[in-house]
């Protein structure tokens, strides 16, 4: 798979629909496996691709219990849920799961594209020359790389969802900077967000825990932000 640029997964049992959906996507230079049903797809979590692709109604296991566990097992590596079912409901319950981006049925393949390259782009873009590591209080972070290492921790990786990852890099990117809720959310969930600014404190209480030594401040009534000391 070294001569495509990235792999994704595609969880959709409608035969027709991943045919068409895989073909605009390999057109894009991508890899695209396909799984037809959730057993298949929870095997798959144990080799991580770069994009999930991600219907919720599948034969068996649905895809929120894949969702669960592609976030077990595989941290931040994007997913994309699709559904033709309650969308408002799917669509908030799959947000707080920890999904990056929705799609309701119908919808055109080159929206799925659109939003896709637009999520890569993100995780995987190349960052600045001037990108560098930032150490803070033993966490080693890389932007390039978007990892976190505890030197406390014999170098271990501190397992960070996508959200947990955009949220430490936009704060260290000016140590000691504001930022408001509302900043928070263009910069990681996007200027199409749909939900609630809670998002945003739900994340951080997660980075916390995850990260204790982090000294990430709240500013009651506007936002946070992350200091060195």
């Amino acid at each position: 798979m070294s001569s495509y640029s990235y792999t994704v997964y595609l969880v959709e049992d409608e035969n027709n629909l991943s045919e068409v959906l895989k073909a605009y996507m390999e057109k894009e230079g991508w890899f695209v496996k396909v799984l037809d049903n959730g057993a298949d797809a929870l095997e798959a979590v144990k080799e991580p691709p770069h994009l999930w692709v991600l219907d919720i109604m599948l034969p068996g296991t649905d895809g929120y219990q894949i969702l669960k566990g592609i976030r077990e097992e595989q941290g931040d590596v994007p997913v994309i849920f699709i559904s033709a079912r309650d969308q408002d409901l799917d669509r908030v319950l799959g947000l707080e799961m920890g999904s990056d981006d929705y799609l309701a049925k119908p919808f055109l393949p080159q929206e799925l594209i659109i939003r896709a390259k637009k999520l890569i782009s993100r995780v995987y873009g190349e960052q600045s020359n001037e990108s560098k590591k930032v150490e803070l209080n033993d966490y080693l972070i890389d932007p390039q790389a978007r990892i976190v290492t505890d030197e406390q921790a014999d170098s271990s990786h501190v397992e960070l969802t996508t959200k947990e990852m955009d949220l430490i890099l936009l704060l260290t990117e000016d140590i000691g900077k504001a930022l408001s809720r509302e900043a928070i959310i263009e910069n990681v969930w996007g200027e199409n967000y749909f939900g609630s600014e809670r998002a945003v404190d739900d994340v951080v209480r997660r980075v916390r825990k995850k990260m204790p030594r982090i000294h990430l401040e709240t500013l009651y009534g506007f936002g946070y932000r992350i200091l060195s000391s």
